[in-house]
């Protein structure tokens, strides 16, 4: 159980429901972050209600070019607890080029080694043509679809404020080579607090289809800081056997004050 929750913590957000996205969104701009951010933090797996320390993932932001075009790439790595290793080692990678302009992956980069699986994929945007391009074929895509990575950097970009609680906000997400129209639920504002401190946040969920790791439903929360960084402080969600946590540790080089933070730890 410990090895998912460092290769899940990136794909959290995002899960099947019938709710056309649209073009609500295309062309969103960044105001949320900047080149040379980065954000830590640890995972914890839950059987009987103790938590215990199973990973740690880190997001870091650079800017780049891309097709000569300006990009931001956006890493992403799960590494799990290395006293797990010995039970299941986990060394996940994901990667994506982001439309500086529009905040629209360009290209897409996965590079999981979990136990013995290993997976490489690459996918190369074409938001012009609606094409997503890998090893496996050429695959239509909607208008302003995002990616796994890309789509978390899209949503520190919506303004929660527009939203009444119990809102739905939807968008496109190609992932595994297909199209998903998903959505997040806008839950209001809150105080929470975390393993580094106490912040004033933003909450929602998604909402999660049942599988091999989860239930079902709206189990997820999600909290973000209530000031313009809008960074993920908590991610909390129940799965089959027992509870996932990530809470975040550490940042570099926010683009504004982390204002929300009522106290730290």
């Amino acid at each position: 159980m410990i090895h998912k929750i460092a290769a899940y913590f990136f794909v959290c957000l995002f899960l099947v429901h019938p709710i056309k996205a649209g073009d609500d969104f295309c062309g969103i701009k960044n105001f949320a972050f900047n080149s040379g951010e980065e954000i830590n933090y640890n995972l914890y797996y839950s059987v009987i209600g103790i938590y215990i320390n199973a990973g740690t993932a880190k997001f870091a932001l650079t800017q780049e070019k891309m097709n000569e075009m300006p990009a931001y790439h956006a890493t992403c790595i799960g590494t799990s607890n290395s006293r797990y290793d010995w039970i299941f080692k986990v060394r996940d990678r994901y990667e994506s080029y982001i439309d500086t302009l529009h905040l629209q992956p360009i290209k897409f980069v996965r590079h999981i080694e979990e136990g013995t699986y290993k997976k490489q994929e690459n996918i190369v945007f074409n938001q012009q043509l609606n094409t997503a391009t890998g090893a496996e074929g050429v695959y239509k895509i909607p208008n302003c679809v995002q990616d796994v990575v890309s789509s978390i950097y899209y949503l520190r970009n919506i303004d929660f404020n527009k939203y009444q609680v119990g809102d739905k906000i939807p968008f496109n997400l190609f992932l595994d080579n297909q199209v998903y129209n998903v959505y997040v639920k806008y839950l209001g504002k809150e105080r929470i607090k975390t393993q580094y401190g106490t912040f004033n946040a933003i909450k929602f969920k998604p909402l999660l289809l049942k599988g091999t790791l989860f239930e079902g439903g709206e189990k997820m929360s999600i909290w973000v800081t209530d000031d313009l960084n809008h960074i993920p402080v908590r991610i909390e969600s129940a799965i089959i056997v027992g509870s996932i946590k990530a809470d975040m540790m550490g940042f570099k080089n926010l683009r504004y004050p982390l204002s929300s933070l009522v106290s730290a730890r």
